[in-house]
């Protein structure tokens, strides 16, 4: 796959889903094979509470790409490339290996979504949602080993700033 930059020229946000809403399937994208690696399968009642992926020609503190949440209508698909403008960013830190890294996630609406046009700061979002999506990664994560936190949740201009530094 050849991989879009990080921002359009309309300086809106590629985003790479590879898993979608709803899913207890965790996709990983395997850049060696340019295919997408069922992970792992989650267990019942614990499913991804938005679309889940990475943003392209980014990398974060763990070496991997940039990790984004994205509102739309209807789940996207593994490798599907979505437009989508930034709201906001969770910072977290994750424990792994005895070491601990940053583990952000980047939160963007499609911008082709009627239903969440309103959407344009993370404000615009409920703080139960946003919890929800806290208590989700910090259960994922519990369950992988590696307990992760919520550190701070940043408007869309701080979240553009992290964006940016990690390209």
């Amino acid at each position: 796959m050849i991989m879009p930059p990080a921002f359009s020229e309309k300086d809106t946000l590629y985003a790479i889903i590879e898993t979608p809403r709803g899913s207890r399937n965790k996709y990983n994208y395997k850049k060696a094979n340019d295919l997408f690696l069922l992970k792992k399968i989650l267990p019942p009642g614990l499913c991804f509470p938005l679309d889940f992926g990475f943003i392209p020609q980014t990398e974060a503190e763990d070496g991997d790409p940039l990790d984004v949440l994205v509102f739309m209508e209807e789940p996207g698909f593994p490798g599907c490339l979505v437009e989508c403008r930034v709201i906001g960013i969770i910072t977290a830190e994750q424990k792994e290996k005895g070491k601990v890294i940053r583990n952000d996630r980047v939160l963007s609406v499609s911008v082709h979504s009627k239903q969440h046009e309103n959407l344009k700061e993370i404000s615009d979002v409920s703080q139960e949602f946003l919890d929800d999506i806290g208590r989700f990664f910090e259960t994922y994560h519990h369950i992988e080993g590696s307990p992760w936190k919520v550190l701070e949740i940043l408007n869309r201009e701080n979240a553009i700033k992290l964006i940016k530094k990690n390209m």
